[in-house]
């Protein structure tokens, strides 16, 4: 796969714009809030080829001497159980993982702050689940006047309202599990007690998109619009960088909406002229100077946008958006002239669906067909059946090529798979005996350890990450896991499976 970003240079830019911020002033506090996934940012490895998803926490992983990290929740999205999409786990529980990531590279966490907090059985839980895990918690209630009455915002009854969150680093990394959490309401408060403790602290952002310093309308950057329609997210001109450099950024509009009102809170917490003129001067973003090959990022970025849309077609489906984001998602992929077949696995998928049905309309009336593309090039397809679903029958199809095995060479024999189905449906009482793709691969893996065929193929299914994948039908959760967690980049058409409300 050709790649367009030096992923090494983004380390070093943004290590070294962050250690600017912080300056020589020991007695200055950096509080940085973290725009986006800190962790496995697949989509900023998607759209910038060489990006490595993690590369945010290992840049903090250098700096951990110096660093401590501080988790805001909302808790409306703890009491409405607000999922993340990529992860399939409410945000409570991501929450928790953010925990166990941060740990693993050996980075301090502080606390978790609950914001917006809420008198709430499940909110109140989740503070008990954290605190008899010796994890700090600290609850930040709705600012008054926020965002116009600056005077009660930055007061005893604003800001001051909140516990002081106790610090003892000169880099506080914000970070929380999605959109919406508080990061930035977490920061300027503890800005406001820190100055009101005599101390001198400052506030940036760390930002990864929109990239201010590339075109408004650079396929990178609407990727970023494509990857939040549900946010409402638009892409804009930065009309303050504009008038005091006379140089044109990009940023997004609630940015920019903000920003007059966050300047004013910053400098009456401060008491001086705010240092920034513009959103753009407050976040450290060097990803626009480490794009190597600008062609691949644009064709990476088309590809995403394509995905985005018929990722929104199928959640539109499910009744998870409203008809204006699919329409948005639309408009989006049209700007930058694609239509879905231009992702090379929707045509092969949706053609070998149609050409089983044209062997025999009966048999085949219903048939699930699925596709992917291997690193060579080649169209590997599947589709379902009695045995097995049309995902798993793909990833067979696809490591026999890659192993050179003969399509007809059964990898997993059929006493095996009858079994597997018995357990099912005559011990288990399943409603459907298809295997899935999970029984399948554990099946699979069995067989290897006296099928020498099965065991080269079991050994193969790394070198399918990364690959782009479809299928005609909306695939099922336990299978988005599997492609998931084989980091396959599968994609689906907005088509229920069956006609069963609950199995389906």
């Amino acid at each position: 796969m050709k790649t367009g970003f030096d992923a090494e240079k983004y380390l070093e830019e943004q290590s070294k714009y962050i250690l600017e911020r912080i300056g020589n002033d020991q007695e200055t506090r950096l509080y940085l809030e973290f725009g986006g996934k800190l962790v496995q940012d697949k989509h900023a490895a998607r759209v910038l080829p060489g990006f490595d998803e993690n590369a945010k926490i290992k840049l903090l992983a250098r700096m951990k001497e110096h660093a401590e990290i501080i988790i805001p929740v909302y808790a409306g999205d703890i009491i409405a159980s607000k999922t993340r999409q990529d992860f399939g786990i409410t945000y409570d529980l991501e929450v928790l993982r953010l925990i166990d990531m941060f740990r693993s590279y050996d980075l301090s966490v502080n606390s978790v702050v609950i914001t917006r907090y809420e008198d709430n059985p499940a909110v109140n839980n989740f503070i008990n689940k954290l605190e008899r895990r010796g994890i700090k918690t600290y609850k930040h209630y709705f600012t008054k006047g926020y965002p116009t009455n600056v005077d009660l915002i930055v007061s005893e009854e604003g800001y001051g309202a909140n516990p002081y969150i106790e610090v003892t680093k000169p880099l506080v990394v914000v970070n929380g599990p999605g959109p919406g959490s508080g990061k930035l309401a977490t920061c300027l408060s503890q800005l406001y007690h820190e100055y009101k403790r005599g101390k001198t602290a400052r506030y940036a952002k760390f930002e990864t998109f929109p990239v201010w310093n590339l075109p408004l309308k650079h396929p990178v950057n609407i990727a970023y619009e494509a990857a939040t329609v549900d946010l409402k997210d638009v892409n804009m001109i930065d009309n303050f960088h504009l008038e005091a450099y006379g140089t044109p950024a990009v940023n997004y509009n609630r940015d920019l909406e903000t920003f007059p009102v966050l300047r004013r809170i910053l400098e009456k917490i401060s008491g001086t002229e705010s240092e920034y003129k513009s959103p753009t001067d407050m976040g450290v973003n060097r990803v626009g100077f480490c794009i190597t090959d600008d062609e691949v990022c644009r064709e990476a970025s088309k590809q995403e946008i394509i995905r985005r849309y018929l990722i929104a077609c199928v959640d539109y489906k499910k009744g998870n958006i409203d008809g204006e984001c699919m329409r948005r998602a639309k408009l989006l992929m049209d700007e930058v002239g694609a239509v879905p077949t231009d992702r090379p696995v929707v045509q092969p998928a949706l053609d070998y669906a149609e050409f089983k049905r044209s062997l025999d309309p009966v048999r085949y009336e219903n048939v699930i067909a699925m596709a992917i593309e291997l690193p060579d090039g080649r169209i590997i397809t599947g589709r379902s059946s009695k045995r097995m679903v049309a995902g798993a029958a793909m990833l067979l199809n696809a490591v026999k090529a890659l192993c050179g095995i003969p399509d007809k060479m059964q990898l997993i024999s059929t006493e095996v798979l009858e079994t597997i189905q018995h357990l099912k449906t005559d011990i288990l009482h399943r409603p459907k005996a298809t295997l899935n793709m999970e029984e399948i691969l554990s099946a699979l893996t069995i067989s290897a350890s006296i099928n020498p065929m099965a065991k080269m193929a079991v050994d193969k299914l790394p070198e399918l990450a990364g690959c782009k994948a479809h299928c005609t039908a909306i695939l099922s959760d336990s299978d988005t896991q599997i492609f998931h967690d084989l980091r396959i980049d599968a994609t689906c058409e907005p088509e229920f499976s069956s006609n069963s409300l609950y199995i389906g």
